[in-house]
């Protein structure tokens, strides 16, 4: 998967996995990935697909081409529907899970980023404050500024990220899986 879109094992990797959606905030990600870029060489992979019932979906995707253009680090991947895989192999290889939605409800890229055991830089935003505890399980923010502040922090402490991201698992476990609906039912 590496090789495929040529994400290079030895840069940190930041991922977003979302439809090309303008609330979803894939300029503001470029942006923050930019700042960042300024003191770590990271590499960001933006992911998804278009909503057959978003008219503005191409439209998106299009600037978000635009913004990332000249970037060899920014990968910018159209995803067909039922790439679960490729998805699954993304937020896995990522260091960072990023969702900065501007809106958002149970963002379910939110709580797949956490359930890997990865800390999640997301929008400071409807369900997303329900998934991700601050301080906790990653960051919320509301400016590329924010975000990029947030990576680098995390770039630069290690172990915390790696605490982060089994207290993110954890709180998936204990919050969002079947077993703890049946449990409560029982």
């Amino acid at each position: 998967m590496r090789a495929e879109f040529g994400i290079d094992p030895e840069r940190p990797l930041l991922v977003q996995i979302s439809r090309f959606d303008r609330f979803k905030d894939p300029i503001g990600v470029i942006q923050a990935c930019r700042l960042v870029r300024k003191v770590i060489p990271v590499q960001l992979v933006l992911a998804g697909g278009g909503a057959t019932d978003d008219p503005e979906g191409k439209a998106v995707l299009e600037d978000v081409m635009e913004a990332a253009e000249g970037a060899p680090d920014i990968h910018v991947i159209l995803l067909p529907s039922g790439a679960h895989k490729t998805i699954n192999a993304l937020q896995r290889a990522a260091d960072i899970v990023l969702q900065k939605s501007t809106r958002e409800g149970f963002g379910l890229t939110v709580t797949e980023g956490l359930w890997k055991g990865k800390p999640v830089i997301g929008g400071d935003v409807g369900g997303i404050r329900l998934q991700v505890t601050n301080y906790h399980t990653g960051f919320l923010v509301n400016t590329p500024e924010g975000a990029a502040h947030r990576i680098r922090y995390l770039l630069h402490h290690r172990e915390q990220m790696k605490e982060m991201g089994e207290i993110g698992r954890e709180f998936v476990r204990e919050n969002f899986l079947l077993s703890r609906h049946l449990r409560d039912y029982l």
